[in-house]
């Protein structure tokens, strides 16, 4: 498996596809949630994927520059295949991210809008949950905060 890093215009139509295609079954169809995925932000995003050896998206991020979705740099549409769960991808896809907001922003500020369930996951990267639990499409979440 290897990591991969593109800004939007990088990316290819097939790469694009595949990354929608990993977000649309897990965050319409598996959490059955309707919402409009294509916000318009992915545009100005960079994206991180890990991809396996038979070239299919197991894992993938979209790293938000500063003045995006907050004031801070951002970590959005966080999202392991199902079949690649429960082996440490997903740590291992947000230590890459949070290294690479790093380097690509020159920040250690990074703000993200969890899904409540996954709160200790992100404390345990070092998120601070702000503020109280909010609804965002029909789940539960909370903004959480990293600096160094």
């Amino acid at each position: 498996m290897k990591w991969i890093l593109r800004s939007f215009q990088e990316l290819t139509p097939k790469e694009l596809y595949d990354i929608l295609s990993l977000r649309n079954n897990v965050f319409v169809v598996e959490q059955n949630c309707v919402y409009q995925d294509t916000d318009h932000k992915d545009e100005r995003s960079f994206h991180l994927w890990c991809q396996s050896t038979d070239s299919a998206v197991v894992a993938y991020c979209r790293l938000l520059p500063p003045g995006v979705s907050y004031r801070e740099a951002s970590v959005g549409r966080v999202v392991v295949h199902p079949d690649f769960r429960g082996n440490g991808l997903g740590r291992q896809l947000m230590q890459e991210a949070i290294l690479q907001c790093s380097s690509l922003f020159h920040t250690h500020s990074i703000v993200i809008s969890a899904q409540f369930h996954l709160a200790r996951f992100y404390q345990s990267l070092g998120f601070r949950e702000q503020g109280a639990v909010y609804l965002e499409d029909g789940i539960e979440h909370i903004e959480m905060h990293r600096s160094r």
